[in-house]
């Protein structure tokens, strides 16, 4: 999952990234309107953090440009704009969510959760192919009964992929989800993770291959062989 975090507070915008990394999210942060705009426009996000009060573009002028240029991405206003018709401005004009100042981390990130949810309509936090199974809430990765533990990224990039089932996903959609602005993969890193994803999730040699590639296209994960 890949967020944008548009809150012009440093230390604040720190604290919620290094947490947002921590729960296994790639996360684009900016401290200006204008700069989050654009990022916005140029990227799929799974879920906007927006502050209120921004240099360059208020976050309602945001909001509202996102939404006429018919960007569907889930919103969340972050913010200290605390009053009923603060949230009722900010939910009417196309938000999400609204969460004030000061806030639990763990809040958040629930939040951003349920956000992604329903951007994938899926209600559950858990997610199953076969007898593999993932648990977004848990952070946990199960095959049959036993548990797989995975690095963030492969973590995020088994989910992505469970996300769309029995769609080939390209190498460039799993980087643009799964790397943030800070990292450049080089042209093998996608494969490379597919590599150690299948090896991982191979817990013994009688488990089907799920992950599979359709050459000059990417991946796909099925229980079937496409």
């Amino acid at each position: 999952m890949k967020l944008l975090l548009v809150e012009d507070s440093e230390a604040l915008s720190r604290a919620v990234v290094k947490a947002l990394k921590a729960s296994g999210f790639a996360v684009d942060a900016t401290g200006n309107g204008s700069d989050g705009l654009w990022m916005a426009l140029e990227n799929d996000y799974d879920v906007i953090i927006l502050d209120i009060m921004l240099p360059g573009l208020d976050g309602r002028e945001v909001l509202k440009k996102l939404r006429e240029a018919n960007n569907e991405s889930p919103v969340l206003f972050l913010t200290a704009k605390d009053s009923i018709e603060d949230r009722v401005t900010g939910l009417r004009l196309g938000a999400d969510d609204y969460l004030v100042k000061s806030f639990a981390i763990e809040e958040l990130i629930a939040r951003v959760e349920a956000l992604a949810r329903r951007k994938y309509q899926t209600r559950s936090p858990k997610l199953s192919i076969g007898d593999l199974t993932l648990d977004r809430s848990a952070k946990i990765v199960t095959r049959g009964s036993y548990n797989i533990p995975l690095s963030s990224q492969l973590f995020s990039l088994l989910e992505y992929l469970m996300l769309h089932e029995g769609s080939v996903i390209s190498r460039t959609q799993i980087e643009e989800h799964i790397y943030d602005e800070q990292v450049s993969p080089m042209s093998n890193v996608v494969d490379t993770a597919i590599c150690a994803l299948r090896k991982a999730i191979k817990v013994s040699k009688n488990d089907a291959l799920l992950i599979h590639t359709r050459r000059g296209m990417g991946y796909v994960i099925s229980e079937e062989k496409p």
